[in-house]
């Protein structure tokens, strides 16, 4: 299903597992009502009868997008819906009831005063479907056909309770159908799914046939061009019969963990639905190398190809992959077999990667070494914003250089576990020339004198300027060293430094001077933490929306007050098993930052793990 841009909280009334605390507050809204945004962000709006005032006010500002959450059956929810109908309605184009227990009357009700709606989300909303009756009236259903008359995307996903007369009768409102989900839906498969017509008499009141589904994409074909199949069990002869119907057109398709499907399958696919742009098979377990190769030479015009946790496939599916020229996004995570060397040669051939790559995830591929990287690194060009290697173990600094050297124009950039890059990776030092010591220009910071730190030479960190999201989870040979030199991003909003267990106040606080417009830190398990650092750090984090400072041990209430006093806008705070924070002070940091939704405290105070659990 699409994505909508930014989000927005509106309101809270959040719930979490364990001693999680959470509080709710009143007319959150007004910073952004203040001031024009984008018609397109969504805002979430938890049902209570606090939301009330905030819908009323959006209203006034025409906002379009709109997702509320903990909606069940009750007369709150009820009134909630009404105003959302009246004060929003009438400007609405999508609108998500994601995991909601809405009634049926109050559903249509909602529905009949949104006659602008385009998007439709009513994944997980299970009690829409139970009784079976949902449109069952025809002057109803004649009601709601003319309101959704403009509906362009519906997500049905993961309905438990949806069966072939309910979904006839929702589709049947929503005409100019374009793009359909249904992925987790419970399916059932004929042994002949191309069988003949099926007859009214035929559609199921308790089960959702693959069968009704063949009838409806055969009487839509003109105009569904999405479809979201994924962890439906989708077997062979079935993905047939769907890509050989008449007329049919599809761009994008998504079958994340049909686990079923064939390579011979994927490759008639291929045959079917040249015109693909987007095709998601992460987690078909059963795929070989000749489906990516069948994919490669079969659909030209693809720009985003998923194959995550594909297990069988190796590096002889990837040599055709230069063939996509059109390809903006490629996901390989957790092929492990992938060594890189024919994904590099197809990536670094005559004509080099696809010009417009933009995003390229290898994460957890743990067979990607050095030399491959190395030659593809260069290929890649500058259209590449998003590259994902965590967990790459085997990949040293000379990798990271090449990066720095090449990708310039990172917007994000995961490095999670990779446990072999060094502060003299991330500084352009180049490689010492015994790797059993450390580096010349490092040693006055390991023997603790008061010479300066070692400033970047080479091709550093600091050449990514455009860095937005950085990840260096684990990469335990980090020390204050590198990262108060290189953690010089003005701009960047996301950081993680988790799991470095060298990472002391003094980095703390460069880091801080750095990166002033943080807005997601995570620093969980740095044990040389203190509240001393973070009485310096927090003045210079004003932005800071969610900070996970768990398994920090050192902390104490004191940085609850740094924090409360200096990062106005935080709304999520993880504690969650620091021996040195107790429930009383997480209760009055609470109540000193109302507008904080999640304070997540599991454990805190130096519980007993051994009997807690």
């Amino acid at each position: 299903m699409t994505a909508m841009g930014a989000t927005y909280l509106c309101q809270t009334g959040l719930s979490t597992p364990g001693n999680e605390s959470c509080a709710s507050w009143e007319n959150p809204v007004d910073k952004y009502l203040a001031g024009e945004h984008p018609r397109d962000v969504r805002y979430n709006i938890p049902v209570s009868s606090a939301s009330l005032s905030a819908i009323k006010s959006l209203g006034l500002k025409s906002i379009c997008c709109i997702s509320l959450t903990n909606l069940d059956g009750s007369p709150a929810s009820h009134q909630v819906l009404q105003y959302v109908a009246c004060h929003l309605g009438p400007h609405l184009q999508s609108l998500s009831l994601g995991g909601g227990s809405p009634t049926e009357a109050s559903f249509v009700d909602l529905i009949l005063g949104c006659p602008t709606l385009r998007v439709l989300d009513l994944s997980g909303c299970n009690s829409l479907f139970t009784s079976g009756t949902l449109l069952a009236q025809p002057e109803t259903a004649h009601s709601v056909r003319q309101t959704l008359s403009g509906l362009h995307e519906l997500n049905l996903a993961g309905l438990r309770d949806l069966a072939d007369l309910s979904f006839n009768r929702l589709s049947s409102c929503a005409l100019s159908l374009e793009r359909l989900s249904l992925a987790y839906c419970h399916l059932t498969f004929e042994p002949d799914p191309s069988r003949g017509c099926i007859s009214p008499q035929d559609f199921s009141p308790s089960q959702f046939s693959f069968h009704n589904l063949l009838r409806f994409v055969q009487e839509r074909a003109g105009r569904l061009h999405a479809l979201d199949l994924s962890g439906t069990g989708l077997p062979p002869k079935a993905l047939r019969a769907l890509g050989q119907v008449a007329g049919l057109q599809l761009q994008e398709l998504s079958l994340h963990s049909c686990r079923n499907l064939s390579t011979e399958a994927v490759a008639s696919l291929c045959l079917q639905q040249p015109g693909l742009t987007s095709l998601d098979l992460s987690g078909c377990s059963e795929l070989t190398d000749g489906a990516l190769l069948a994919v490669s030479r079969g659909l030209r015009h693809l720009r985003r190809l998923s194959l995550g946790k594909l297990q069988r496939l190796t590096d002889v599916g990837c040599t055709a992959l230069g063939d996509l020229r059109e390809l903006q996004s490629l996901d390989m995570a957790e092929c492990c077999l992938v060594r890189g060397q024919e994904l590099a040669r197809a990536l670094g051939s005559v004509h080099g990667a696809p010009p417009q790559l933009a995003s390229l995830s290898l994460a957890h591929c743990s067979s990607l070494k050095d030399t491959s990287v190395l030659s593809m690194i260069p290929a890649l060009g500058p259209s590449l914003r998003v590259l994902d290697l965590s967990s790459c173990v085997a990949l040293t600094n000379r990798t990271l250089q090449a990066i720095f050297t090449y990708l310039t124009h990172l917007s994000v950039l995961r490095l999670a576990w990779c446990k072999e890059l060094c502060d003299w990776g991330l500084l352009g030092l180049g490689e010492p020339v015994h790797r059993t010591q450390p580096h010349a220009e490092l040693e006055h910071q390991a023997s603790g004198t008061k010479d300066p730190d070692p400033e970047p030479q080479g091709p550093s960190l600091l050449m990514l300027q455009a860095l937005q999201e950085l990840d260096l989870t684990a990469c335990s040979k980090l020390t204050d060293a590198s990262l108060a030199k290189v953690l010089q991003f003005p701009q960047l909003k996301q950081l993680s430094l988790s799991l470095l267990p060298a990472l002391t106040d003094e980095g703390l606080v460069a880091v801080a001077r750095g990166c002033p417009s943080l807005e997601r830190l995570v620093l969980s398990h740095c044990i040389r933490l203190s509240d001393k650092g973070w009485a310096q750090a927090a003045s210079f984090w004003p932005r800071l929306q969610h900070l996970n400072l768990s398994s920090c041990s050192q902390l104490t209430e004191q940085t609850l007050d740094a924090i409360g006093q200096a990062c106005r806008q935080l709304r999520v705070l993880d504690v969650a098993m620091c021996p040195g924070i107790n429930m009383a002070a997480v209760r009055r940091f609470q109540a000193q930052m109302p507008q904080v939704s999640c304070v997540r405290s599991r454990f805190v105070g130096g519980a007993d793990l051994t009997l807690t659990l």
